[in-house]
């Protein structure tokens, strides 16, 4: 016996949902077979569906391409996604200063170690080896992120970043995979169909993955994009 409608209803949501990407009748089709759903009921679940607001639709001719509900969905946006970039370039530039400070010290120390009397070595050496003791638990606390970020927090940022770019890459792969079938065998142009629709690429609005993957922690950057 055939599902009930509200049963394929439900079906039909959470398979959009799950793919979030444009789909047609006929791939949400072929993608549900194994619960025994006619195309026809397929169809008028998607329409119930689109009538409702719980997917959204768009009209290709004859056609019609289904379509999550993106609100429902986290994505970081641009501003926190700058502000990650900003505390990483912080955290690099101290590192670079503090790495600067210590070769400038052993570089006075061999200086002095050369020039001086012993007395002279002695006392100075004294004050430098303070102040690079200084200088090192100053670097150490601030590579531990004391002064900053506790080690869980920098962790927990690292891993929402990292997130962020993994749903960024996959989500521009499927939508160029749609584009491309759509706009292949159309009479319009891309560009007239990204006019039409109000698309935006990432260079529309000045961000590149690319950019952003290189910020990615150590050992799980992929610089493809």
């Amino acid at each position: 016996m055939a599902p009930k409608s509200d049963s394929a209803e439900g079906i039909v949501l959470n398979f959009v949902n799950e793919q979030n990407r444009p789909l047609n009748s006929q791939t949400v089709a072929d993608f549900l077979q194994k619960f025994n759903l006619k195309k026809t009921a397929i169809q008028k679940a998607l329409d119930t569906l689109a009538d409702s607001g719980k997917i959204t639709f768009k009209e290709y001719g004859k056609q019609k391409i289904y379509l999550a509900r993106q609100d429902q969905f986290q994505i970081p946006n641009t501003e926190e996604l700058n502000q990650m970039k900003e505390e990483n370039s912080k955290l690099q530039q101290i590192l670079e200063e503090q790495k600067k400070a210590n070769s400038q010290l052993e570089g006075e120390i061999k200086s002095l170690q050369s020039n001086l009397t012993l007395e002279e070595i002695l006392s100075n050496d004294a004050k430098l080896r303070i102040q690079v003791k200084e200088m090192e638990e100053r670097l150490a606390k601030l590579r531990g992120g004391v002064t900053l970020v506790s080690p869980e927090e920098r962790k927990a940022v690292e891993k929402t970043f990292s997130d962020a770019i993994s749903h960024w890459r996959k989500r521009k792969r499927m939508f160029k995979d749609v584009w491309d079938t759509i706009t292949e065998n159309s009479p319009k142009t891309p560009k007239e169909f990204k006019e039409e629709l109000g698309v935006e690429y990432d260079e529309d609005i000045g961000v590149s993955l690319q950019t952003y993957s290189t910020l990615m922690p150590h050992g799980k950057k992929r610089l493809r994009g």
